[in-house]
C-alpha cells in the first residue's frame, strides 16, 4: 500500500496516544469516516456541536474544522482518504443516525472486509481497497439520500459558526484575531462570540485558539523544526510569546512537548 492508499484504523489509532489529536478542534488533509459502535460523546461538525453515539456514521470532508470527544469508553473506525486517493466520499460534513439494523450490518461487512483485506497485504491491495472503498461510498449516499437524514435547517448562529470555522481552517496560520474574522463576516466580535458559544458551547476565541494548539502540538510532536520556526509558521510575533501560549494552555513548555515525540522529519 502507498500513502494514497484508502485504509481502515479503529478510531484509538486516529487519536494515537494523545486525545488532544481528536479532541482539540482542528482540521485535517485526509477524508475521513467514522463509524461509532460503542459508547456516547460530543462532535464539533459544520458549525455545531452534536451529541454522537453507538451506530452513527461521521462524514468529514478535508479541510473541514471538527473535533470528537469519545472519553475512554468510545469505541469505533475510521476510514481514512488521503490526498491522491481515487475514491470520493461525499463531500458535504453529515452525522448519519443509523437506526435500521439492515444498514447497520450491510456497513459492518463492508468494513470488515475492507479490513480483511488492508491486513492480507496481498498484490494490487491498493486497487482493492479503493474498490472496498467506492462500496462505502455508495453506502453513505444511498443513506444520505434517505428522507430520515436529511439534514435539518440551521438557525443563524449555527450557519454564523459555520462561516467562522470555514475562516478558521483557511487563516489559522496568519496573524487574524478573532474580532479580525469577526470584521471580515461582517458582525461584531461580540456577536460572532455568542453565536459559537450557542452553536458549538466554544466560545469564537476558544475555536480559534484550539486550531492554532493543534497545529503548534502537532508540529512540535511530529518535526524537528525549532520552536521560533514554528512560532513564525504560525503567525507569533516572537517565540517567547509562543512559549507562553503554548505554557497557558498545556502547562508544559514547547520542549517538555517536544520529548513526547518522534522529532522526524524538518518542517517544510
Amino acid at each position: 500500500m502507498t500513502e494514497t492508499d484508502l485504509r481502515i484504523v479503529p478510531l484509538s489509532q486516529l487519536a494515537g496516544s494523545s486525545d488532544w489529536r481528536l479532541t482539540l478542534a482542528h482540521d485535517r488533509r485526509e477524508q475521513l469516516l467514522i463509524w461509532i459502535t460503542r459508547g456516547q460523546g460530543r462532535v464539533l461538525l459544520n458549525g455545531q456541536r452534536r451529541g454522537v453515539g453507538t451506530h452513527n456514521a461521521i462524514v468529514i470532508p478535508a479541510d473541514h474544522l471538527f473535533s470528537l470527544d469519545m472519553g475512554r469508553q468510545g469505541v469505533g473506525q475510521a476510514v481514512i482518504i488521503p490526498e491522491g486517493c481515487q475514491v470520493l466520499f461525499p463531500q458535504m460534513p453529515r452525522l448519519l443516525r443509523i437506526r435500521e439494523v439492515s444498514a447497520m450490518s450491510e456497513l459492518t461487512v463492508l468494513m470488515e472486509a475492507a479490513t480483511r483485506e488492508q491486513a492480507a497485504a496481498r498484490p494490487l491491495t491498493g486497487q482493492a481497497m479503493e474498490a472496498h472503498g467506492a462500496l462505502i461510498s455508495v453506502w453513505l449516499q444511498r443513506q444520505m439520500a434517505l428522507e430520515e437524514h436529511m439534514p435539518g435547517k440551521r438557525n443563524a448562529a449555527a450557519r454564523l459558526c459555520a462561516a467562522y470555522c470555514a475562516r478558521v481552517t483557511a487563516h489559522f496560520r496568519e496573524t487574524m484575531t478573532m474580532a479580525d474574522h469577526a470584521a471580515a463576516l461582517g458582525v461584531t466580535p461580540t456577536h460572532l462570540t455568542r453565536a459559537c458559544k450557542a452553536a458549538t458551547g466554544r466560545t469564537a476565541a476558544d475555536l480559534l485558539t484550539e486550531r492554532v494548539l493543534y497545529e503548534a502540538r502537532s508540529l512540535l510532536t511530529g518535526t524537528r523544526a525549532p520552536a521560533q520556526d514554528i512560532a513564525r509558521h504560525l503567525g507569533f510575533g516572537s517565540a517567547a510569546y509562543f512559549t507562553r501560549f503554548i505554557q497557558h494552555h498545556t502547562h508544559s513548555t514547547p520542549t517538555a512537548l517536544r520529548r513526547a515525540g518522534a522529532g522526524i522529519p524538518e518542517l517544510a
